[in-house]
C-alpha cells in the first residue's frame, strides 16, 4: 500500500498534457507522477527536468541513458524504478542481449567498453558514500566528452530523487513495468516488493 495514494491522470490537466511524454517512454503515466501532482508544482518540474535530462544531445543514446539509471536504481535497491527503467531501455532499442544480460554489463560481450565506463560511472555515483574517483574519471574521459558525462550525471540525479521518492512512498508499480521488470530482471530474483 502508497505512503499516499496516486490522483487520477485527470486531476491537473497540465501535468496531463505534460505527463504524455511517458507514454512515449513507458506505455502509461507512472503512478509516481500521479501521486506528485498533489502538488502540480513538483509533478511539472520533475517531468520538464526528466524530459530535459533524457534529450539526447551527444552520443549517449536514449537505450544507455535507460541502463545507466537500471545500474543506480539497482545500487539503491529501488524495484519500482529497476522495472521503469528496464522498460524504458527496451521501449528505446536496448540490445535484446544486453537486456537480458544487463547484471553483467563488466564482462558480457554485449557491452562496450564506453558503455561500461559509464554504467560504471552510475554504480560508483549512486554509492553512499559517493565512489566517483579518478579511475571513473579517467575511463570515463577516454570515450565521453563533458557534455555526455553531464548528460549521464542528469540520468543518474534524476533517478536518485526517483528511488527515494518511490522507494519512500511504496509506489504502486504498474502491469507494464512488472512485467519487464520480471522478464528482465526475475531470473535475478527481482519482484515488486513493496511496490503492490
Amino acid at each position: 500500500m502508497p505512503l499516499v495514494t496516486p490522483l487520477s491522470a485527470d486531476h491537473d490537466l497540465e501535468t496531463k498534457k505534460l505527463a504524455e511524454f511517458f507514454n512515449e517512454t513507458l506505455g502509461f503515466c507512472p503512478n509516481s507522477v500521479l501521486t506528485m501532482q498533489r502538488r502540480p508544482a513538483i509533478s511539472k518540474a520533475f517531468i520538464n527536468l526528466n524530459k530535459a535530462v533524457m534529450a539526447n544531445e551527444g552520443r549517449v543514446t536514449s537505450a544507455l541513458k535507460r541502463m545507466i539509471a537500471w545500474v543506480s536504481s539497482n545500487a539503491t535497491g529501488c524495484r519500482y524504478c529497476q522495472a521503469h527503467a528496464i522498460r524504458a531501455a527496451e521501449r528505446y532499442g536496448a540490445e535484446q542481449e544486453q537486456l537480458d544480460n544487463i547484471w553483467e554489463y563488466r564482462t558480457h560481450p554485449a557491452f562496450n567498453e564506453a558503455e561500461r565506463a559509464a554504467l560504471d560511472f552510475s554504480l560508483a555515483a549512486s554509492q553512499v558514500p559517493n565512489d566517483v574517483d579518478e579511475t571513473i574519471k579517467k575511463r570515463l574521459y577516454e570515450y565521453w566528452d563533458e557534455g555526455e558525462i553531464i548528460e549521464m550525471l542528469g540520468v543518474i540525479s534524476l533517478f536518485g530523487y526517483l528511488n527515494r521518492w518511490n522507494d519512500s512512498m511504496g509506489t504502486s508499480i504498474e502491469n507494464g513495468a512488472v512485467e519487464s521488470g520480471n522478464q528482465y530482471l526475475g531470473k535475478h530474483g527481482w519482484d515488486k516488493g513493496k511496490h503492490v
